[in-house]
């Protein structure tokens, strides 16, 4: 981005402050995030916005990329989302090309933390995206090329449980298993799911336990939770803090429940519709086919569509198996979609 805006910075990004495995607040320490403005005193402002963290640590095997077969490329983020950084950065300098640039100022925003839920950026993001008069963000699109229109909210919880710890042998029946108390509760929140509804309720990770000859007294586990609107995100949290309740009821156990919606649901208002218009003109120019559905995953549009600022969050390319180590990008996906967003 050096020499394409006005100004190019990486910032600091404030640590994300979670529960640990132990119950504890901790915070964790984030990568920088990069800010790019060009002519941001115009009264006609774009944000444009997209991760460059991917879902694959640094002990996680997956970390080469490779062609697996002509025109298709496997590798860690290489469609979520670093796929569609170039698609950005190409787009932009496309459009820097062109007349109508001078006429309008747009300010790029990448963070570091996305796929933790932008637990550090989502501050900056909002104070960078309020004055723009809409977003465009570079998630991929849907594996058969469609764009997504509504999004489902996201929020991420932990559930601490503690007991009384004993010797397995000796005293077992003076402990309180924590692993097993957490179980009952786990399993009763599992069974919301069969309830009809799209909201739906995933426990992800459960840590708890040590020396098998020693009743566990804490036991850790994190769950997502998705809804498609507001009150039915404030229903979800309340249906599970109602199970905390009931089982937080027995003295021997203590319960305690963490965690928000940190991404609002996206929903299609009268301002996205406008932008997806415009896009499906666009598209029909390039003679490239283009749909729109909604997807049950969120993105920082969901961030972005809670403070009302209109956005389309798929503008990346194609590929498929994101979070997984069949990741896959098409790369003549890359041309077209920054023909696309140009």
């Amino acid at each position: 981005y050096q020499g394409l805006g006005d100004h190019c910075e990486r910032q600091a990004t404030p640590p994300a402050c979670l529960l640990n495995d132990l119950g504890q607040e901790e915070s964790f320490p984030l990568g920088p995030n990069l800010l790019v403005e060009a002519r941001p005193n115009l009264a006609r402002r774009f944000f444009l916005c997209i991760h460059m963290d991917t879902v694959f640590d640094e002990q996680h095997p997956f970390q080469k990329c490779r062609i697996s077969e002509p025109g298709i490329l496997n590798g860690p983020g290489v469609i979520d989302a670093k796929g569609g950084q170039v698609v950005m950065l190409y787009a932009l300098r496309a459009f820097e090309m062109t007349m109508a640039a001078k006429n309008v100022g747009w300010r790029v925003f990448m963070n570091p933390d996305e796929e933790i839920g932008s637990l550090g950026s989502t501050p900056r993001l909002l104070e960078l995206a309020r004055d723009c008069e809409l977003g465009l963000l570079f998630e991929p699109v849907l594996p058969d090329g469609s764009m997504v229109a509504a999004r489902k909210g996201s929020g991420n919880f932990t559930i601490v449980c503690r007991g009384q710890s004993a010797h397995s042998g000796r005293d077992f029946h003076a402990g309180r298993n924590a692993v097993v108390h957490l179980a009952k509760v786990l399993i009763a929140i599992d069974q919301l799911n069969s309830e009809p509804s799209d909201v739906t309720y995933n426990v992800g990770r459960v840590q708890g336990g040590g020396p098998v000859n020693m009743v566990p007294d804490l036991a850790v586990a994190r769950l997502n939770i998705r809804a498609q609107d507001p009150q039915a995100c404030d229903e979800a949290v309340a249906a599970v803090q109602t199970i905390i309740d009931q089982h937080g009821a027995n003295p021997d156990y203590q319960l305690q429940l963490d965690g928000v919606f940190s991404s609002p649901p996206k929903v299609v208002d009268s301002g996205t519709v406008k932008i997806q218009q415009v896009i499906q003109r666009c598209a029909s120019s390039l003679q490239l086919p283009l749909s729109w559905r909604d997807t049950g995953g969120a993105s920082d549009g969901n961030k972005l569509s809670g403070i009302g600022i209109p956005n389309v969050d798929t503008l990346g390319p194609v590929g498929n198996h994101l979070h997984s180590s069949k990741e896959f990008l098409v790369t003549e996906s890359l041309v077209q979609r920054a023909k696309l967003a140009a």
